[in-house]
């Protein structure tokens, strides 16, 4: 998830970032100088690096590791459940060029930047992984300028969480979940929220509701902006009238990914936008008040399953570690069969290994299986670009602002594509 994953200072940090980058630097796949040639063969303790452990999956298995390997132990270093905090801890730990951060989660989103500044180690050679069980929309993710960077840990694709208790079936299309919002407000409740705070959760909303109208935020090269079209008006068109409209309620404007979740567990909405995580904790959480009253479906599109934003975090190994044969090892640990189903039944994170959303086993525990499959097959991957932190800055700003009303849909587009043109340009 993006938590998933909004702090003024984030956005500067970004900004910095671009400045500083450019397309390629540093990400030679040779591996035949500087760090990237160094450590191949050692072993050692290490570092993981990852956001807040919301469903508790990674202590158990990090615990499993150390009994097995205590030589070679894992110490896990939790990082907050702010997306930006914890992309910038990173970023300052790369840059410092540190090797007490050994594997870390990388958000799929931040792959390119990453490795265009050339902190990840590629994963060739000797530091190949097997990507013949995964799928195939989970190693791109990893992926930059054709070489593996990162290892898929798990997947993420939105989900629309609904009240089956109110309605008789989940919505199909935007249109519909519209026209169910009568039934919220009779019963004096909110109707629909996603993550609209101005951090990379509303990017994500944002894509969706552009993606699902038909449009797109920059063309295939990852740079062009693609925001002057009905198609994308339409699409941040939807958000905002449904703000101003009340559909959405007026404190969604303040929503990441976990007080929407805490919203739904509350009984204050009736559909939920979200990630596969809140399944478990909606379930389980001892104060959740819909433990048997919801139902999971795709997020409404136009005639179909929307066009979801393709989530997820992969496993990076540092190019700065000094151990990187456990480390290398780690990684494969964390994308084996044995990790990935913990990983789902544990926490209902997607797996990325093909295999186990056609797990019997799995599906009978877990019948959002079927449903996940869909949304992660019908969506759509983030701009894949180094100067990705100043394209996310741009949807951000400008789409908050239309969302308060602050200016138009049709200004909003306008200032958005100018900004992407921007960095896309590096100027």
């Amino acid at each position: 998830m993006a938590t998933s994953k909004a702090a003024p200072l984030a956005g500067l940090a970004a900004m910095a970032l671009l400045l500083t980058a450019c397309s390629g630097s540093g990400g030679s796949s040779s591996g035949d100088s500087g760090p990237q040639s160094e450590n191949l063969g050692e072993r050692g303790p290490i570092t993981y690096v990852q956001g807040k452990d919301n469903n508790n999956v990674v202590r158990p298995l990090v615990k499993k590791w150390n009994k097995a390997h205590p030589k070679e132990k894992v110490t896990f270093k939790e990082q907050s459940d702010n997306a930006d905090q914890q992309h910038d801890d990173l970023v300052q730990h790369f840059q410092a060029k540190t090797d007490d951060y050994d594997v870390v989660d990388v958000d799929v989103i931040w792959t390119a930047e990453f490795a265009a500044k050339g902190w990840l180690q590629p994963l060739t050679g000797k530091m190949a992984i097997d990507t013949k069980p995964l799928m195939p929309a989970t190693v791109k993710t990893g992926e930059y300028n054709d070489t593996q960077y990162a290892a898929p840990q798990t997947s993420d694709g939105a989900l629309l969480f609904y009240r089956k208790d109110l309605v008789k079936q989940a919505p199909k299309t935007w249109d519909d979940m519209m026209a169910d919002c009568k039934i919220a407000k009779k019963k004096n409740m909110g109707c629909y929220a996603g993550q609209y705070a101005k951090y990379e959760g509303l990017t994500v909303n944002v894509s969706e509701a552009i993606n699902t109208a038909g449009g797109s935020i920059v063309g295939k090269d990852g740079k062009t902006p693609t925001l002057n079209t009905p198609e994308a008006k339409k699409g941040l068109q939807r958000l905002v009238t449904a703000y101003k409209d009340g559909n959405i309620p007026k404190q969604a404007i303040t929503y990441q990914e976990e007080q929407g979740r805490q919203a739904f567990e509350a009984g204050k909405l009736m559909f939920l936008r979200n990630w596969p995580y809140v399944y478990s904790l909606a379930k389980t959480d001892g104060s959740s008040k819909v433990k048997n009253k919801f139902g999971i479906a795709p997020i409404p599109g136009e005639d179909g399953p929307g066009a979801g934003t393709l989530g997820g975090h992969n496993a990076a190994i540092s190019v700065y570690s000094k151990h990187k044969a456990t480390a290398h090892d780690f990684v494969k640990f964390l994308e084996s069969e044995e990790t990935q189903k913990f990983f789902v039944t544990q926490g209902s994170l997607a797996p990325v290994r093909t295999d186990l959303y056609d797990n019997k086993e799995l599906n009978k525990k877990l019948p959002y299986l079927s449903t996940l499959k869909t949304s992660i097959l019908n969506a759509v991957p983030r701009p894949v670009s180094p100067f990705y932190p100043a394209i996310t800055k741009a949807v951000q700003d400008n789409a908050y602002s239309a969302i308060k009303g602050e200016k138009s849909v049709s200004k909003a587009l306008k200032n958005m594509q100018a900004a992407i043109k921007s960095a896309g340009s590096g100027s």
